[in-house]
């Protein structure tokens, strides 16, 4: 499963997004509901929680109306499988209690544990957007758990489930990074350098909201659950260059000699300063060496994260390479995401008929009621309705609602 820019943007052109928003001011883009149905889907959400040995108090966090959950209060200490040291993993009986208060739950980086939520991941890494790393946000009606804050990178949020109102500030940091003169910053000053309100944008289940580094915001859910998955794109920044510079320079002699004694004088001063703007002088011409600049060019444009691509029996020769590529994402093709809200088979005289985006499409009365129960739930598998409808060829109708446009592979 991947999914290219002009998909994430659609209806907007790459072409437009990079001339008049990328770096420049937040975007809101409304989308169907099926735009992201394939990227999560509660039932996901469920199996992924249920991976228990994968979570620790650092990947799962808690955070009730704007306060983090003490990881104490939610984990327990466990013995790590790898080395054998301690560390705190979630407990679900203490998880459900902290939920039913009505605490969010964010699972961080999250960005390659499904074909769905990698997809997205690989829209924003294909297009230079620099590493994608994803986090969910699951959250519930009137409980706020973060006050407005900026970001370190630019933030992508995708809408899956549900609705949550965002508030976008005038505010902009100017280009901040993840280091401490940033993290250290008090709510009180973000208070301040947030600005006026820009706009409030509901997003809705297909919908996207960019906003590039630095852009104060807040959000609040609206419908009685909301669950978005939150991008965030590191590219790459100057500092990176210094990074390749300070390795460069190892073999340079000029940066091994020992710089001029200071004892005071004003020949001293005079002597450090000489050999500083030499320096400098030299690193500007390094910057201009076509081996420096293959190098630089080559770090940008593999700027990153490395995922997928494993084909075990492909390698072996016992299959043809890539036939087993998409295996996982069969699997997940069994499940079915709702994505037509409310509808629900109505009856006309002796026939039964279902309002779907193509038109009224008639159904059988054991269709109909199968097709009732089926609408009522987020999500649902051939097997499921099946055996809680046995009078309905459950393959067959999940055949006509998919054609219809009621539900999608989830």
């Amino acid at each position: 499963m991947t999914m290219t820019l002009a998909q994430l943007l659609a209806p907007m052109t790459p072409e437009q997004f990079f001339a008049e928003y990328h770096d420049k001011q937040p975007l809101h883009l409304k989308g169907d509901p099926a735009k992201f149905a394939s990227v999560l889907s509660w039932r996901q959400i469920n199996r992924l929680l249920d991976m228990t040995h994968a979570w620790t108090s650092h990947s799962l966090k808690l955070v009730l109306d704007g306060k983090p959950v003490p990881p104490h209060e939610y984990c327990a200490s466990s013995t790590g499988r790898d080395d054998g040291g301690t560390l705190m993993q979630p407990v679900v009986d203490k998880v459900r209690e902290w939920v039913k208060r009505g605490a969010s739950v964010v699972m961080n980086d999250v960005d390659s544990l499904t074909p769905g939520l990698a997809s997205v991941s690989h829209a924003i890494e294909s297009a230079g957007l620099g590493k994608a790393q994803a986090n969910v946000y699951i959250s519930w009606q009137s409980h706020k758990a973060f006050p407005a804050h900026y970001d370190t990178h630019d933030v992508w949020a995708v809408q899956v489930e549900g609705e949550k109102t965002w508030n976008v500030w005038e505010g902009r940091a100017e280009w901040p990074i993840s280091h401490p003169i940033f993290r250290s910053q008090t709510q009180e000053h973000h208070e301040q350098a947030k600005g006026r309100l820009r706009a409030k944008v509901l997003m809705k289940p297909g919908d996207l909201l960019y906003l590039p580094r630095g852009w104060y915001h807040d959000a609040l859910a609206e419908a009685p659950a909301s669950v978005h998955v939150a991008y965030g794109a590191h590219a790459p920044v100057g500092m990176d260059l210094m990074t390749i510079l300070g390795e460069r320079v190892l073999y340079d002699a000029a940066f091994r000699q020992p710089l001029p004694r200071q004892d005071g004088s004003a020949a001293a001063k005079f002597a450090l300063t000489q050999r500083a703007g030499q320096l400098g002088q030299r690193i500007a011409e390094l910057c201009r060496d076509p081996k420096v600049m293959e190098v630089l060019e080559r770090f940008v444009a593999d700027y990153r994260y490395r995922r997928g691509g494993n084909d075990l029996l492909g390698w072996r020769g016992m299959v043809p390479e890539g036939a087993g590529a998409g295996e996982s994402e069969g699997a997940d093709a069994a499940a079915f995401r709702i994505v037509a809200t409310g509808a629900k088979p109505v009856r006309r005289g002796a026939e039964w008929v279902l309002k779907a985006p193509s038109g009224a499409l008639p159904l059988s009365p054991h269709e109909a009621e199968a097709a009732a129960w089926a609408l009522a739930r987020p999500d649902v598998t051939e097997t499921e309705l099946a055996k809680a409808h046995p009078g309905a060829d459950a393959a067959g109708l999940l055949g006509k609602l998919k054609e219809a446009g009621l539900v999608v592979p989830a």
